[in-house]
């Protein structure tokens, strides 16, 4: 590796004036360059304001010794870039990236693999959860970003000087940045557990309920509710769903949660009744009105052809107690390894557990506790918990 490779004075210095790339040709020649590196560095720019997808305003790159802005509204040929992020060869560097590989995945099709997201990796090193890539900057490297064009609009041509400079500074430092945690996490070991995490992010960027039917789930406040209401709880949220993407707009545009709670817990009969409602706007029952009281009639019926999960009930408060005798084992397993609790056991994994053997008392690792976890914390969790069945 060169000497100056992904030096992060290079780098800063190429930030101030970044390279652009705003034809197919030059995305073409550039990515044949990237695919015989070791590794890059992306971020992106968007704008999610009124729309269900976002719309990718700038993709930036940074390389072993340059800065790129990539203009998504000029370039028409992403295979090059498509190619490249399937290349398992080249390592792609990300800050706190969910957002980026969802993006990616819609508007080319293809996630960056493998990937070295720096936000995850500072978990598993002691450095804090959540950790903004400002303060990840200052504390691995001593330097102070800037804030200023946090709200900036994207999609306006010609970006501003102040733009292209932070943009391209969220890139520059990210290798630099990376090395140092690879290093660590070397160190200590858990180089093998970061990797595994990392390729569940990447499953986790796959829309797999891209028709919705699994959304009302998400309800937790209507579990216990009669199989027909629960099917039109299911029916009106899968609808809303299939219609923000077809319309490209935010679920709320289309109706809020809390007027879908009002919906099932009234059942309107009439619209005139459903305009009567909290948090229903004049414009949705002109427009979905109908829609909305015919998944309402027809609940009955489609509990019964297509019956629906039940929402799983808050855990009964006699579990209180145990749930926080489960979590000081998280706790102080997270402590004396310096690793955030955040990542070592997340909620809804401690949930799972529970629940596979609540009513049997034969508790089962849900696959968010195997792996590099079974070992750390999960069969710990799993002898506390047969020792509440064992003393009753």
């Amino acid at each position: 590796m060169n000497k100056q490779a992904y030096e992060v004075s290079v780098l800063e210095v190429s930030a101030q004036r970044p390279e652009h790339i705003v034809t197919d040709e030059a995305l073409h020649e550039r990515c044949q360059y990237w695919q015989r590196l070791p590794m890059i560095a992306i971020d992106t720019e968007f704008q999610r304001v009124d729309t269900f997808y976002p719309i990718p305003g700038l993709i930036q790159i940074a390389d072993d010794q340059c800065c790129y802005l990539v203009d998504p509204l000029s370039i028409k040929d992403f295979s090059p870039l498509v190619a490249l992020f399937e290349n398992r060869d080249v390592l792609k560097v990300i800050h706190a990236g969910s957002e980026d590989l969802e993006l990616f995945n819609h508007t080319l099709g293809a996630l960056p693999t493998p990937i070295f997201d720096t936000q995850l990796a500072a978990a598993f090193v002691g450095w804090g959860f959540t950790m903004g890539l400002q303060r990840m900057v200052e504390h691995a490297l001593g330097i102070q970003l800037g804030k200023g064009e946090t709200t900036s609009d994207w999609l306006k041509r010609p970006l501003r000087p102040e733009q292209e400079v932070y943009a391209a500074l969220d890139v520059a430092y990210l290798p630099a940045i990376c090395l140092q945690l690879k290093d660590q996490l070397t160190k200590l070991g858990r180089l093998s557990w970061f990797e595994e995490e990392s390729l569940v992010a990447l499953s986790q960027a796959i829309d797999t309920d891209p028709e919705g039917k699994e959304y009302y789930r998400r309800f937790s406040q209507m579990s216990g509710l009669q199989d027909h209401k629960l099917a039109a709880l299911r029916d009106i949220t899968m609808w809303r769903e299939q219609q923000s993407r077809l319309r490209d707009v935010p679920r709320n545009r289309i109706l809020r949660n809390q007027a879908i709670i009002a919906i099932v817990q009234r059942w309107p009969k009439t619209k005139h009744e459903l305009s009567r409602l909290e948090d229903i706007k004049y414009r949705v029952v002109k427009e979905d009105g109908d829609v909305i009281l015919g998944l309402l009639a027809t609940s009955q019926t489609s509990a019964k052809e297509n019956p629906v999960s039940a929402i799983n009930r808050p855990l009964h408060v006699s579990w209180n107690k145990r749930l926080k005798r489960l979590k000081t084992i998280a706790r102080d397993t997270a402590h004396r390894l310096d690793v955030a609790q955040e990542v070592l056991l997340k909620k809804k994994d401690l949930d799972a557990l529970v629940r596979s053997g609540m009513d049997t008392g034969q508790y089962q690792l849900p696959s968010g506790l195997q792996g590099w976890r079974k070992a750390v914390i999960g069969d710990a969790l799993l002898d506390q918990l047969n020792k509440f069945t064992n003393n009753g």
